[in-house]
């Protein structure tokens, strides 16, 4: 049976989209590659060379427990930051709110890191007093044993852990053709090319830091108050 809304709320979130970035000859390649959001531990990694792609905090845990069994390169884009020891994730989520308020003001306060830091939970110390927390720039492309370096030097490994984050889950709404690049033009929530939908916890483009625990429950309060005007 079809069913029609005159309003939708899309939150679908990112979850389900685990992101890969395109390399050149990617799929030559013949050992295993996992994405973080499939990573259960380091047992299928025990006595591999294995290469971890990304900067978070994923890419640094998960780096943590698999240095242990296997000898790994970090790839990161740039160099990654970490923050101090005695600063945890609630710190960043507590900073966000009160930046966010800031922000409403017109004021401008700096954090002592931001959310893309790696947190130093104790098993990230426990890799950095092994000194394996240090990371390369990324490669250029794969050949089937491993991948090819900026330098052109070849390199194998027996897998890849890709802990480069997720995408906006919206295949459903495909059928519009309103999406660019992952996205679509918000006025706050509200999509500005479809009257009825609205787009909560997609990322800063839904509303600042909407795609973490925090900051999804400003803009779902926002979105109420946006469709009440709306229908009002």
């Amino acid at each position: 049976m079809n069913t029609a809304a005159k309003r939708l709320v899309s939150a679908t979130g990112t979850w389900k989209n685990p992101f890969i970035p395109e390399f050149k000859d990617q799929r030559k390649f013949q050992g295993l590659q996992v994405h973080s959001a499939h990573y259960v531990n380091e047992t299928p990694f025990r006595n591999k060379k294995v290469l971890i792609v990304g900067g978070g905090n994923s890419g640094a845990q998960i780096l943590a427990e698999v240095s242990k069994v296997a000898q790994t390169t970090w790839v990161t884009l740039q160099e990654p930051k970490f923050l101090p020891d005695n600063v945890d994730g609630r710190y960043l989520f507590e900073f966000a709110t009160r930046q966010y308020k800031a922000r409403l003001e017109g004021k401008k306060i700096e954090p002592v890191g931001s959310l893309g830091d790696v947190v130093m939970v104790g098993t990230v110390k426990e890799a950095r007093e092994r000194q394996v927390l240090k990371a390369v720039r990324p490669f250029d492309a794969f050949f089937e044993e491993g991948v090819i370096w900026q330098n052109n030097n070849k390199e194998a490994f027996g897998a890849v852990i890709w802990c480069t984050g997720f995408k906006s889950s919206l295949d459903h709404l495909k059928g519009l053709n309103i999406m660019e690049n992952g996205r679509t033009q918000t006025n706050g929530t509200h999509s500005k090319k479809v009257d009825g939908l609205w787009l909560v916890g997609y990322g800063n483009w839904t509303g600042y830091a909407s795609a973490t625990l925090i900051g999804v429950g400003r803009t779902a309060r926002s979105t109420v108050k946006e469709i009440q005007d709306f229908l009002n």
